[in-house]
């Protein structure tokens, strides 16, 4: 157990953070997730006050997380500033996290025949929310709040099934299908246009170990996956390897191994045998 010097400092607040995300998915959302009847009229005045309450919110549990970095490193500077610049960034990237998730909702919408609408892939779909949380936890992991960006994501995993590590970097028109059971780990690079199925993993081979035994952290252990590459449902894909451009991983497939462009990785077919008259005996 860590120990801190003098008074242990205050943690972040799970429900407080969880709330400021999803005020900001409102107001990046405000039709869907808005209050019920919303008029057209009162749609910005609705979104300043969304995002003047949630960063603000944030704001503070950034502040509260640095400052627990900091006692546990002994460490002691401009907390406050910190946190102001880190929330100015991260309110200055919201417009192109809105881009990259229209993409990601077009992709679910024409990926999936079942799809009746673009309101329905938004309100109803699971890899879409778990998605949107996503972009959201990746800037505040990107911009050094990482325990904050984990609560997001662990609160996403809760309710969808889908556990995406915030450090997971995705590129646009990501669509997860159905999605309960995938785990995507935290040095994964996957590139645009990119579909994955349910139960899909993409993990680590092994865990790297230093000269004591303890494990080591911060180094690339997760797999690569390039544009356009669809992993079907089962399949395990483990290490840093690459799946070129277009592959295609069949289901319950386990992979350990890069794949070139245009690959189509399947199990091994069954055969079938039929014995007759004593036959096979």
């Amino acid at each position: 157990m860590r120990r801190y010097r003098g008074t242990p400092p205050n943690l972040p607040s799970r429900a407080e953070t969880v709330a400021a995300v999803e005020g900001l998915v409102a107001a990046l959302f405000p039709r869907h997730f808005g209050p019920s009847g919303l008029r057209a009229r009162e749609v910005d005045s609705f979104v300043a006050l969304k995002l003047s309450e949630s960063l603000a919110s944030l704001r503070r549990q950034i502040e509260l997380e640095l400052r627990l970095a900091a006692a546990r490193e002994g460490a002691s500077h401009a907390l406050t500033r910190h946190a102001t610049r880190i929330i100015h960034e991260f309110a200055e990237n919201l417009p192109r996290v809105r881009q990259l998730l229209d993409a990601d909702i077009l992709a679910a919408y024409n990926g999936d025949p079942s799809a009746k609408s673009v309101d329905e892939v938004v309100f109803c779909f699971p890899g879409v929310a778990a998605v949107v949380r996503h972009r959201l936890a990746h800037e505040l992991y990107r911009l050094g709040a990482p325990m904050l960006a984990r609560i997001v994501a662990e609160k996403a995993h809760s309710e969808t099934g889908i556990d995406i590590h915030p450090g997971a970097e995705i590129a646009e028109g990501f669509f997860i299908d159905h999605g309960t059971g995938v785990v995507i780990g935290e040095t994964t690079i996957i590139g645009s246009n990119v579909r994955l199925y349910q139960a899909v993993t993409l993990g680590a081979k092994r865990f790297e170990t230093g000269a004591e035994g303890q494990l080591l952290k911060n180094y690339p252990r997760h797999p690569i996956l390039e544009d356009d590459v669809v992993i079907y449902a089962g399949a395990t894909v483990l290490g840093r390897i690459t799946l070129g451009k277009g592959a295609s991983i069949g289901g319950n497939v386990w992979l350990t191994h890069s794949v070139p462009a245009g690959a189509s990785v399947t199990q091994a077919k069954a055969s079938e045998d039929l014995f007759l008259d004593g036959a096979g005996i």
